[in-house]
């Protein structure tokens, strides 16, 4: 007959004890490896704890670099490693995942860490505008299955906006700065961007005029509207008594969009 091994009480009270006494080194490795600052575990040479630290930090904050490089070379190697130490130390992500990194560590500036004084007004908005193409590059939205389902008439329907497709809005114009052009003031008009991935998976910017981003506004707002309804409502709100010209470029902008990716088609309305 076979027999079954069946762990004694002692045998189980020691495995516990043993396993609390690993995750408490773990916590303790951990810690260290966030915060220097923190106390090196007893009986580790520094020296070896070192290679993990520089490990941790540098890879964090490479693929950080990475994907914010113009904010990184407008802020400069000194405030970038600190914000990244800082990063390590106050945040915890809720992703395993590598990519997520950039999105956690934007959020961690604009959410968390606050000003330290240094910064420009402008950072937080150019981070996100850079961080946009990264989402859009790894985002696994298939806008064929809704694209399935739509027709082509886009003044009729209700044009669909395809999710690899995003209408952003900034105050600052994030496209043109650079380690040579920072505004120190807020302009007038906000800035309107388009930024999509098309059929090549490539990521296209957009910039778009007022218009243009009031009418996409608008069909986001109210799924019940028709291209022809939104481009009406915008003609009423400049003033115009006849909407054919505003109703005429505005579909060819839909055609546009439409051929682009942008849009998928129309969703048919009821009458």
């Amino acid at each position: 007959m076979r027999q079954v091994y069946r762990p004694t009480k002692e045998h189980r009270m020691s495995y516990a004890s043993e396993t609390s006494d690993f995750k408490a080194l773990q916590r303790q490795f951990a810690a260290h490896i966030r915060d220097p600052q923190v106390p090196v575990i007893e009986g580790i040479e520094d020296r070896r704890m070192k290679i993990y630290r520089d490990l941790f930090f540098n890879n964090v904050s490479n693929f950080t670099t990475t994907a914010f490089p113009v904010a990184f070379s407008i802020m400069g190697e000194t405030w970038w490693h600190a914000a990244v130490r800082d990063f390590l130390r106050d945040y915890r992500c809720d992703s395993p995942y590598f990519h997520s990194i950039s999105q956690a560590f934007l959020t961690f500036l604009t959410e968390v860490r606050g000003s330290t004084g240094d910064e420009p007004p402008f950072l937080h908005e150019l981070m996100h505008y850079e961080w946009v193409e990264l989402a859009l590059e790894i985002s696994e939205s298939d806008p064929s299955q809704t694209a399935s389902e739509l027709t082509a008439d886009l003044l009729t329907g209700h044009p669909v906006q395809s999710p690899l497709a995003w209408s952003l809005s900034y105050h600052y114009p994030v496209q043109q700065i650079s380690a040579d052009y920072q505004p120190s003031e807020v302009p007038d008009q906000p800035t309107w961007m388009m930024v999509h991935r098309d059929a090549q998976d490539r990521v296209k910017f957009t910039e778009l005029n007022a218009l243009t981003a009031r009418l996409l506004y608008l069909l986001d707002q109210d799924e019940q509207l028709s291209g022809r309804a939104a481009l009406a409502q915008i003609a009423t709100e400049l003033g115009q008594e006849d909407p054919t010209a505003i109703i005429e470029a505005g579909a060819q902008i839909l055609t546009q969009f439409y051929d682009a990716g942008i849009l998928l088609g129309a969703r048919p309305l009821e009458e």
